[in-house]
């Protein structure tokens, strides 16, 4: 059995896991401000009203604060429906499109999934999602000053089955492989081959792809599944997410 790498960095903070919430009884509020859990019920309520249905997405987003991933500025507008710049010419994904792209990544699936690849860290909000979703989340980001901040975005949860990578997200990563799902925070044209080729057979990919033809780059997002018979390719909805390259910097 090949064997998994292993990871050097270690987060040093005092432990904070968030644990999913029950789906028997919603617990009462807590907090005040922007930490309190009733600002992220809201924001989960206008998800689930969205169309957003499976409830271990949803509480995986009601247990995340998006808060403490965006620029003080900023923090206001975090539980909005609302992408925002978190520097270096990149965004935090609206929550809509988070929530809808691991709906899509799960697949109505029972339990967890297996082993993530995330192609994209930004500021780390999605990495943490995942992980409350999936057994292993390995993301990897070319931006070296996003790399650092998603690091000390998550330090306070310390996510033990997270994994930040600095490298080139289109050749993915393939010491991980094989992955039982792969998602990008970036579109293209088309999907690398390398991710493809990291994905397990049965496996699903969610990811945002420059629509043929289109005016300006125009996105949709695009589910790839990988079965025996072949790859199959569905066209969804359109997004807009910031474009797809290769190379670190």
């Amino acid at each position: 059995m090949k064997q998994r790498p292993s990871f050097p960095a270690r987060l040093d903070s005092a432990p904070l896991k968030p644990r999913l919430a029950s789906h028997s009884a919603p617990a009462a509020p807590h907090g005040v401000g922007m930490d309190s859990s009733a600002v992220r019920l809201r924001m989960v309520q206008k998800l689930a009203a969205q169309g957003v249905s499976d409830s271990q997405v949803l509480s995986a987003m009601g247990a995340i604060e998006r808060h403490r991933f965006v620029d003080s500025a900023l923090v206001n507008q975090a539980y909005e429906d609302t992408s925002l710049p978190i520097g270096l010419g990149q965004t935090i994904s609206k929550p809509g499109v988070v929530s809808r792209m691991a709906e899509l990544l799960r697949n109505g699936q029972p339990g967890k999934l297996g082993r993530i690849l995330e192609i994209g860290t930004g500021c780390g909000y999605q990495a943490a999602v995942l992980s409350l979703l999936a057994t292993e989340v390995y993301s990897i980001e070319r931006l070296r000053g996003l790399h650092e901040k998603s690091r000390e975005n998550l330090r306070h949860l310390r996510l033990p089955n997270l994994h930040l990578l600095f490298g080139d997200g289109m050749a993915g990563y393939a010491k991980g492989a094989p992955y039982a799902a792969i998602i990008s925070a970036a579109g293209g044209e088309a999907v690398p081959q390398a991710w493809v080729d990291q994905l397990a057979m049965g496996g699903r990919l969610v990811a945002p792809v420059v629509t043929a033809g289109a005016q300006g780059g125009a996105q949709a997002l695009m589910v790839l599944d990988k079965t025996p018979q072949g790859v199959r390719q569905t066209l969804l909805e359109a997004v807009h997410f910031v474009p797809l390259k290769s190379g670190v910097a």
